[in-house]
C-alpha cells in the first residue's frame, strides 16, 4: 500500500512538472540579447523591440526564397547560427523563429502555445517576402512545424525535418514506460497526423545513435508519409551531433529535393 501511494504521488510530480522536463529554455533580457548576437550573423526579427526570431543579419539580393526554422527544445535561437550560414549560401533568406517563453520572449511553452505563435510567425514573414516559404523543423521543432502545415493557414513550398518522430506521446513512452506517460503527456505532437494532407515535398534527416529520437518513431513517421519524401541517414550521428555543418553536400540536396 505504502509503495503504490509513493507511486501515485510520483506520477502526479510529473504530470504536473512534465512541461519543465520537456521545454529547456534559455532566457536572458533584450539587453543581454543585444550583447549576445552582437558578433554573430544575425539580428533581432522583425526587430529588436519584437524579436520573434533571428535573421541573416547581411541583406540577399536574388532569393530563392525563405526558410522559417522552428528549433529544439533546449537553448535559443540565437544557438543556431549555422541555420543562417548553410541557408545563406545557397541563396534561401533563413529566419529562425524564437519560442515564447525562449530567448528574450515572455511566455510559457506548450504545444497549443507554439504552434499558434508558429502559425502567426510565419503569417508575417510571408507578408513580408513575396518569395516562397519553406519550413524547417528540429527536433521538437517538426511538431511545431507539422501543426503549422496541417493549420493550412499559410502556404508552404516544403519541408525540411531534422531528427523528427511520428508522436511525442510515443517518443515519452519509449523513456518513461514505467510512468504511462503515452496516456499522462499534455503536448502530444502527433506529426503523422498533421502531415498526412501535406502535398509537397518533404526532406528528413536521421541521426543513426539518436539517443533522444529512437530511430523507429523517425522511420515511422517517413513510411507514413504521403508527399514526395526522401531519407538522409546519417550512421554515425547522434541527436546533437549530426553534420550541420554549411559546407555539408546535404544542405543542398535538401534544398533541391524540396524546392
Amino acid at each position: 500500500m505504502t509503495f503504490l501511494l509513493t507511486y501515485l504521488l510520483i506520477l502526479l510530480a510529473v504530470f504536473l512538472l512534465q512541461r519543465k522536463m520537456m521545454y529547456f529554455p534559455s532566457r536572458f533580457s533584450r539587453q543581454q540579447q543585444h550583447r549576445l548576437i552582437a558578433g554573430l550573423p544575425i539580428r533581432p526579427w522583425p526587430s529588436a523591440t519584437e524579436p520573434l526570431g533571428m535573421i541573416n543579419k547581411t541583406p540577399m539580393t536574388d532569393v530563392k526564397g525563405t526558410v522559417l526554422v522552428f528549433h529544439g527544445n533546449a537553448g535559443a535561437a540565437l544557438h543556431r547560427t549555422y541555420y543562417v550560414e548553410a541557408l545563406c549560401r545557397l541563396g534561401y533568406r533563413a529566419i529562425i523563429a524564437e519560442y515564447p517563453g525562449y530567448g528574450a520572449r515572455t511566455g510559457s511553452p506548450s504545444e497549443t502555445v507554439l504552434i499558434d505563435d508558429g502559425i502567426t510567425i510565419a503569417k508575417k514573414v510571408k507578408q513580408a517576402f513575396q518569395e516562397p516559404l519553406f519550413l524547417c523543423g528540429e527536433s521538437l521543432g517538426t511538431g511545431v512545424v507539422a501543426g503549422i502545415v496541417a493549420s493550412h493557414q499559410v502556404p508552404v513550398q516544403g519541408v525540411l525535418l531534422i531528427t523528427p518522430f511520428d508522436a511525442m506521446a510515443k517518443v515519452a513512452q519509449h523513456h518513461y514506460w514505467f510512468f504511462f506517460a503515452r496516456w499522462l503527456l499534455l503536448d502530444k505532437f502527433d506529426n503523422v497526423a498533421k502531415l498526412r494532407d501535406f502535398p509537397g515535398n518533404i526532406a528528413v534527416l536521421m541521426a543513426g545513435q539518436d539517443e533522444i529520437i529512437p530511430n523507429r518513431r523517425t522511420l515511422s513517421l517517413f513510411d507514413n508519409l504521403p508527399a514526395q519524401k526522401r531519407l538522409w541517414r546519417f550512421e554515425s550521428a547522434s541527436h546533437n551531433n549530426l553534420p550541420l555543418e554549411p559546407w555539408r553536400p546535404w544542405w543542398r540536396e535538401a534544398m533541391q529535393f524540396i524546392d
